[in-house]
């Protein structure tokens, strides 16, 4: 089974090359976010012209979560429990939505594990100081949180997403040009260490060179400059960890007019494989 993820940063914009992407690559299952788009005004029929399912969570022009299968869907959470919301009387923002994907055959008729997936777009921080920094922590804790007691369950865990956190000092292109700014600091840092803490796997950068970067900002010809970050993840559980074969960002979907600033992240499944690197 084939599970992407993908910040699309505005799905009307770019729905031919989301349309594009999953027949390219025979992509089971795709996690977006950044949708920006209401749910009335989601285009679920492009989805099924494709052949998927598709469940969506969207409350305005910003943020924007939904998955598509087209090897099952199922059991769709809008929002995960206790999430932190956003404003002087919080609101809880479009930025998670799991459900249970996989259980019926892929068009080869090859088998497909079911999943238990959360396709989450973390809050950006803004700034150090910014009281947005402090909702970003809090979302992220709480989502650990959480994350342990799912990963014990019986469904193999994934947490797919833009987490807009850098972990090392070499998910950026030069962390000294970071400094005094987000993503890269101890705080949130730590807040993404508390998924691993958890039990929790990233299973793509085994797989991946370690100057591979997932986003690079419009502006400044940051992506033939070649000035990334590495912040969109595939975090699993053991029980998906040990299925994964292999594991990819595509880098090319950054490249041509009207793309998205970041790349979509690819993870290969065999449920018959145990003890996947």
């Amino acid at each position: 089974m084939r599970i992407a993820t993908w910040n699309v940063n505005s799905l009307r914009a770019r729905l031919d090359r989301v349309a594009e992407f999953l027949q390219r690559h025979e992509v089971d299952v795709l996690a977006i976010q950044e949708t920006k788009v209401k749910d009335d005004k989601f285009p679920r029929e492009r989805f099924a012209e494709l052949g998927y399912e598709i469940t969506f969570h969207g409350l305005n022009q910003w943020n924007g979560v939904a998955i598509a299968s087209r090897v099952g869907l199922e059991d769709v959470t809008v929002a995960f429990p206790d999430q932190p919301g956003w404003g002087d009387e919080p609101v809880v923002e479009a930025r998670a939505l799991g459900a249970t994907v996989g259980g019926q055959p892929r068009p080869d008729g090859t088998e497909t594990p079911r999943i238990r997936l959360w396709s989450l777009y973390v809050p950006n921080g803004r700034e150090i100081d910014h009281p947005h920094m402090e909702y970003k922590l809090r979302w992220l804790d709480t989502l650990a949180a959480h994350a342990e007691g799912w990963a014990g369950e019986d469904l193999p865990l994934a947490l797919v997403g833009d987490f807009n956190v850098a972990p090392l000092d070499t998910d950026v292109w030069d962390i000294a040009a970071f400094e005094g700014l987000t993503h890269v600091t101890e705080p949130e840092r730590a807040a993404f260490q508390g998924f691993l803490d958890r039990g929790l796997v990233d299973v793509v950068r085994p797989h991946t060179e370690t100057d591979t970067f997932t986003y690079w900002d419009y502006q400044q010809l940051r992506f033939p400059k070649r000035q990334g970050m590495r912040i969109d993840f595939v975090l699993g559980s053991a029980a998906f960890a040990e299925q994964v074969t292999g594991a990819f960002v595509d880098r090319e979907e950054r490249k041509g007019k009207g793309a998205s600033d970041h790349a979509p992240v690819i993870v290969d499944l065999d449920p018959t494989t145990e003890g996947a690197p």
